[in-house]
């Protein structure tokens, strides 16, 4: 039943009896607590800097008029 909608409310349900009724709750609270708002999230400034080298460090080469 590997795969089916069926063999996944299985697991589950075996998940919850083995490791009690909390078991999702517990790990997605584990994934909350490790994720870290950082980089460009917490320094706009950085960002917009970082952004400007991006665009001049350019590979394309300049714009051309469309005919």
């Amino acid at each position: 039943m590997a795969g089916t909608k069926a063999g996944g409310l299985k697991a589950a349900a075996t998940n919850r009896a083995k490791y009690g009724p909390e078991f999702y709750a517990r790990i997605g609270q584990k994934g909350g607590k490790n994720g870290h708002t950082g980089g460009f999230a917490a320094n706009r400034a950085l960002a917009r800097i970082a952004g400007a080298k991006g665009g001049r460090l350019s590979k394309r080469g300049p714009a051309k008029k469309a005919a």
